[in-house]
């Protein structure tokens, strides 16, 4: 595996959807899931999780490698399912996105 996520660079990938009414949050690379009762709270939530994650694992002193986890394949299809056709199954993807740690973490 290629580390690509330091505590002080990188990039982390997020996938928002819907599935049976209930919005989730996911950020790829962390293994990180959030949920709420919208997909701008569940942004906020996730966008709070990733901040602390990332810091604790400074902290810590953790291997990167908790910042380049195996992600999941149900939500690697998500991502790499095409936007314009937003329907995954009985999931309906809100936005996908890329996000710099360093806009997170400062």
């Amino acid at each position: 595996m290629s580390f690509l996520n330091t505590s002080h660079k990188g990039n982390v990938r997020n996938v928002i959807f819907q599935e049976n009414g209930e919005w989730f949050g996911v950020a790829l690379e962390f293994n990180i899931v959030e949920t709420g009762d919208s997909p701008q709270e569940v942004m906020m939530l996730l966008d709070n999780a990733i901040k602390g994650y990332v810091e604790s694992a400074d902290k810590a002193k953790l291997s990167i490698g908790v910042l380049n986890q195996n992600i999941d394949p149900e939500y690697e299809l998500l991502w790499n399912s095409d936007i314009n056709s937003i329907q995954q199954g009985d999931k309906k993807v809100y936005s996908i996105t890329t996000q710099p740690l360093t806009a997170l973490t400062l």
